[in-house]
């Protein structure tokens, strides 16, 4: 698990920066009712989305959450006055404050169904009836699109997608949530390039592969085989999932 306190910094350009907050935040946008004032954004990381969330819908009162005080202290900087530090499976709200939750490339970060079922009973909770509730879904198969770095990539043993659409949507079933609607939207700049996916599989991201493990290495040296290694493959196409809370 990555330290987000450390990695605020250089978090935005590591991941497509504006153009792919852009990306998301008008998809978002477009699943969030016209008549909605009061959104909260749910690990807003550096609030790179949460800001255009805000900008793309004047008439919006945005408040983004997150854990690690560094990524809330960036996100402070681009809302001031709109930033809170909290845990996602103990939001700080009374129960139906929001007309619309939002958790964009959060729900593969938490450990397990149990933590992911506690980050979506309080999405649930604080969001009024009639409210929207959106979320990125599917993320870790988003980056597989076919491309020769996924082929060699087919063999590393996956871990769990906590953010599996169908599973999501079992688990706001059981908060009284139900489906809304779905966009997608291009992750700019996202590509996977042989050299940087090389890099990534040593630091044990995307799999449960330990660094130096020989599986690892085989497939570290089977990247360093294709062509044009600098080269970034098509990017991802992500997914999000609206779900609706019924009136009373």
């Amino acid at each position: 698990m990555l330290n987000y306190d450390k990695e605020a910094e250089g978090y935005d350009s590591s991941r497509g920066g504006e153009p792919r907050a852009a990306a998301a935040a008008d998809a978002v946008l477009g699943l969030i009712p016209e008549d909605a004032h009061r959104l909260l954004d749910v690990g807003c990381g550096t609030g790179i989305v949460t800001r255009r969330l805000a900008a793309g819908r004047p008439g919006l009162r945005v408040t983004g959450a997150d854990l690690a005080y560094g990524m809330v202290r960036r996100a402070a900087d681009r809302l001031p006055g709109a930033v809170v530090l909290a845990d996602s499976r103990r939001l700080p709200f009374p129960d139906g404050t929001f007309d619309a939750v939002t958790s964009i490339w959060l729900l593969h970060l938490v450990e397990g169904p149990a933590e992911v079922r506690a980050v979506l009973a309080e999405c649930a909770r604080v969001l009024r009836p009639g409210g929207v509730y959106v979320t990125t879904v599917d993320k870790a198969a988003a980056h597989d699109v076919g491309s020769d770095i996924d082929t060699v990539l087919a063999r590393r043993p996956r871990r769990p997608a906590t953010d599996a659409a169908e599973t999501v949507a079992e688990h706001v079933a059981e908060y009284g949530l139900v489906p809304a609607g779905e966009a997608r939207f291009r992750g700019v700049g996202q590509g996977r390039s042989p050299r940087g996916t090389a890099a990534d599989l040593r630091r044990g991201w995307f799999t449960t592969l330990r660094p130096g493990d020989p599986l690892g290495e085989r497939i570290t040296a089977r990247l360093a085989a294709l062509p044009d290694q600098d080269r970034p493959r098509p990017d991802p196409e992500f997914t999000l999932r609206a779900f609706r809370k019924p009136e009373s």
